[in-house]
C-alpha cells in the first residue's frame, strides 16, 4: 500500500491526478466517466460496514433489467473533476456534472484488503462479496492518513453483475448527500469488477434490528427515530431531483450506519430514473426484495416513486416490532391483510405494547410510537395515490422527533424500574 491516494474534498474544479483515465490499458478501454447530462434538484432545496448481510433475503424473479438512466458510461481519459465531499457544505445534497472517482487496480485492492483475506470479509450475497480494507489518503501536500474502506467485488460472470456495477457508478458517482453512501472509487480488470466505498463503522440496520448475540446491542427509541429520519431524507432527496430516482430496493440491509448512527442508503444497483413524479417505469422482470416490493409493482411491473414509500412503511413496521416482515405477514394472513393486522395490533392501544419490540424494554413514548405506526399504515396503502410523499414522511417524522425531545414526553417513557434500566440500556440513546 505504498501509494498515497488523493480523495479531494473541497474545490469542485481542481484536477484529480488519480482520475479515471489512469487505468485505461491493453485492448479493453476502461469505462469510467459519466456523461455531462445534468441532474438538477427541485427548487426546494454519502459506505459499507460490517455485517451488512445484503444477501439474506432473496431478490425477486430474476436478473436486473438494464438501466435507462440519463447518464451513461464511456471511456475518457480527460474527466478530472473533483468531488466535493464535505457534507457540512451541502446538507441538502448536491449533483455533480460528471463523476469523480478514483480508479484502483486489482493489485492495489489486493494490498488494501490483505489479498482479500478471509478475516477482512464483511459480507456476501448475490452481488458478490464485500471486504474491509485500508488505503493511504493524502492530507494536504505532504501528509498521508490511513482511510478505512469497503471493497465490493461483484459477480462479473453475469449481465446482472455488470449492470449493477454500472448503475452504482451512474448514480452514486454523481450524487452526494449526508444520507447516501459515499462511492470513492471503482475498478475493472479482466473479468473482475470492483467498487470502493467509505467504511461504515456500525454496519447495517438489519444487523441491529434482527441480530442476536452479545455483540449486538439493541437500539434505543431515540436512535431508531434518528435512523428513520436519516433514511427518509435520503429517499426524499432522490425523489425531489428534477430527474427523479426510484431506489427500488429499500430494506434494512441496504441502510448502513456510521459511528454516530447516521443512516445512509447503499446499493443503487436496481435504481431507476424517471422524468415525472406520476410516471412509472415498466419492466417485465420484477426486481427488488420479497416483502418490501410494492404490490402494484409485483402485480403489474409498474414502478412508481411512491413504490419506495411502500418499502419505507415496511421498514418502519420492522423498526417498531423488531420482527421481519415475513414473520409479520405470516401472523397477519390468511385472517386479514397487513393493513388490518397493523390496525388491530400496533394501532390498538390495548395490544400495542405486546407487539412492540421487546428489546426496547418498554422505554418509548406510547403516543409517539402510535404516530409512527399510523405513518407506517399510510405508507403501505395499496393505492399508490394515497401514500404520502417522502417529503411529507420526513416532515412527519421530524415533528415526532421534536415532540420526543420535550421533557413532558420523556417523563412518559417506559414502565420499567430504574434498576432494570441501569441493568440493560439500549445502545445509541
Amino acid at each position: 500500500m505504498g501509494n498515497c491516494w488523493s480523495i479531494p474534498s473541497s474545490d469542485p474544479h481542481a484536477p484529480n491526478t488519480n482520475q479515471l483515465g489512469k487505468f485505461a490499458s491493453g485492448s479493453s478501454q476502461f469505462l469510467a466517466s459519466v456523461s455531462n447530462t445534468r441532474l438538477s434538484q427541485n427548487g426546494n432545496s454519502t459506505s459499507l460496514g460490517r455485517g451488512s448481510n445484503s444477501g439474506r433475503i432473496s431478490r425477486l424473479f430474476g436478473p436486473s433489467s438494464s438501466n435507462n438512466t440519463s447518464t451513461s458510461l464511456w471511456g475518457s481519459e480527460n474527466s478530472q473533476v473533483t468531488r466535493t465531499r464535505e457534507k457540512e457544505e451541502f446538507p441538502n445534497g448536491q449533483i455533480l456534472d460528471v463523476a469523480n472517482l478514483t480508479v484502483f487496480t486489482l493489485a492495489e485492492l489486493q494490498a488494501a484488503t490483505k489479498n482479500f483475506r478471509r478475516d477482512t470479509l464483511l459480507g456476501e450475497g448475490g452481488f458478490g462479496r464485500v471486504y474491509k480494507g485500508w488505503i493511504k489518503e493524502r492530507i494536504g501536500t505532504s501528509r498521508c492518513e490511513e482511510l478505512t474502506i469497503a471493497v465490493k467485488v461483484l459477480n462479473s460472470d453475469s449481465r446482472q453483475g455488470f449492470e449493477e456495477w454500472q448503475s452504482e457508478v451512474n448514480f452514486l458517482g454523481r450524487l452526494s448527500h449526508p444520507n447516501l453512501v459515499k462511492l470513492l472509487g471503482l475498478g475493472r480488470e479482466d473479468s473482475q469488477l470492483f467498487l470502493v466505498y467509505e467504511f461504515m463503522n456500525r454496519g447495517s440496520l438489519d444487523n441491529h434490528i434482527f441480530g442476536r448475540g452479545a455483540s449486538v446491542r439493541p437500539l434505543s427509541w431515540d436512535t431508531r427515530l434518528k435512523i428513520m429520519i436519516g433514511a427518509a431524507r435520503g429517499l426524499a432527496f432522490l425523489h425531489t431531483l428534477e430527474k427523479k430516482i426510484i431506489y427500488r430496493d429499500f430494506k434494512p440491509s441496504n441502510i448502513l450506519l456510521d459511528k454516530t448512527y447516521t443512516a445512509k442508503l447503499a446499493d443503487f444497483g436496481l435504481a431507476k430514473s424517471i422524468l415525472y413524479p406520476d410516471q412509472s417505469h415498466v419492466t417485465t422482470r420484477v426486481m427488488g426484495t420479497s416483502g418490501y416490493a410494492a404490490p402494484e409493482y409485483i402485480a403489474t411491473g409498474h414502478l412508481f416513486v411512491k413504490s419506495d414509500v411502500y418499502g419505507f412503511g415496511i421498514v418502519l413496521l420492522e423498526m417498531l416490532t423488531g420482527s421481519r416482515i415475513h414473520e409479520i405477514l405470516r401472523l397477519s394472513q390468511p385472517q386479514s391483510s397487513l393493513q388490518n393486522w397493523l390496525k388491530s395490533s400496533l394501532l390498538n392501544r390495548g395490544k400495542m405494547r405486546s407487539h412492540m419490540d421487546a428489546r426496547l424494554e418498554g422505554r418509548y413514548p406510547p403516543k409517539l410510537a402510535l404516530e409512527v405506526a399510523q405513518l407506517s399504515l399510510k405508507c403501505i396503502q395499496t393505492d399508490v395515490k394515497v401514500r404520502p410523499s417522502m417529503v411529507e414522511v420526513v416532515e412527519r417524522l421530524e415533528k415526532i422527533e421534536a415532540a420526543n425531545e420535550k421533557p413532558a414526553d420523556s417523563m412518559k417513557r417506559g414502565t420499567h424500574s430504574r434498576v432494570v434500566q441501569q441493568h440493560r440500556r439500549p445502545d445509541g440513546g
